[in-house]
């Protein structure tokens, strides 16, 4: 929504840190968990994200029940969304997921604490919005983009990996994309975040067009209401997500690809708009992936 559009925005600070919500509200628990360092205001989940550190640890608190600026639904269906993420992170519980410490009511809503991991979210719209997110130097999303091609397969393979985890655990990912990627570019590392929307299977889609999940990662039948969302959907976000690290995005010509024929010709398949006509599972899918490796 424009910003004109918005009923009013105020300015509020917590340990230096200024950030902006649609009206004030108390954030004077995050007292006891350490001092903020640094706050994510700019989601349209409903959520707001804090950076906070004590005793030489860090940690990321994500809370519903207030009014980020770029939120216009009811903060009561945010912490209801949130209240049904945390039985995700409990049975997902991965090495390449962030990890959740704990979570609790405030007076005015529910917070979520989790490890903080020193990476950079691979969209981070908030401070490389629109075209800066593929030109600018400094943007995450470039920098991965211009590492080592091994680097990126190797982040996929993770990406794989949990997802294949995920599926034989009975769950289907939804909303998934490359804001769901944290890179550590100093140590090599990766850890997928905001798994919220992740669900038992099976699913349907019940919203239609509007979908949960990006335009660039969504298979077709994440656009039609009443559709299944399933293994065979997640495959198609696989794919789409090779083609994103390291491929030309929604551009799938294999001209714009990196990292050789018969990877391409996998990540082809997984991303066709014909579902029966993609890998059947993650696991199968995977196993492609990793032959076509070798």
């Amino acid at each position: 929504m424009k910003n004109e559009e918005r009923q009013k925005v105020i300015d509020l600070t917590i340990d230096k840190v200024s950030f902006q919500l649609q009206e004030v509200h108390d954030f004077s628990w995050l007292k006891e968990i350490g001092e903020v360092f640094c706050v994510f205001d700019q989601q349209d989940s409903g959520n707001i994200g804090f950076g906070l550190a004590k005793n030489n640890q860090k940690f990321f608190v994500k809370y519903a029940g207030a009014k980020p600026i770029d939120y216009f639904g009811n903060p009561e269906d945010a912490i209801d969304r949130l209240l049904k993420a945390i039985p995700v992170y409990e049975q997902l519980k991965h090495p390449y997921l962030t990890k959740m410490i704990d979570h609790f009511y405030t007076e005015n809503g529910y917070a979520v604490i989790f490890e903080w991991f020193e990476g950079e979210c691979l969209h981070s719209h908030w401070s490389f919005g629109g075209k800066e997110k593929y030109i600018n130097p400094h943007s995450p999303f470039y920098r991965f983009k211009h590492l080592d091609i091994n680097k990126r397969l190797n982040v996929l393979n993770m990406i794989y990996s949990f997802h294949v985890f995920v599926e034989a655990k009975g769950f289907v990912a939804v909303d998934f994309y490359d804001g769901s990627i944290l890179y550590d570019f100093k140590d090599n590392r990766m850890k997928i975040c905001d798994i919220d929307f992740y669900r038992k299977s099976p699913i349907i889609n019940e919203i239609g067009n509007d979908y949960w999940g990006a335009v660039r990662s969504k298979a077709p039948e994440e656009f039609i209401l009443g559709d299944p969302i399933d293994s065979k959907t997640n495959v198609f976000t696989m794919g789409a997500i090779a083609f994103g690290l390291v491929g030309g995005e929604m551009d799938h010509s294999i001209s714009k690809w990196e990292a050789g024929e018969k990877l391409y010709e996998v990540a082809i398949r997984a991303t066709e708009k014909n579902r029966d006509d993609r890998y059947c599972t993650l696991k199968e899918f995977y196993e492609a992936w990793q032959k076509a490796l070798n």
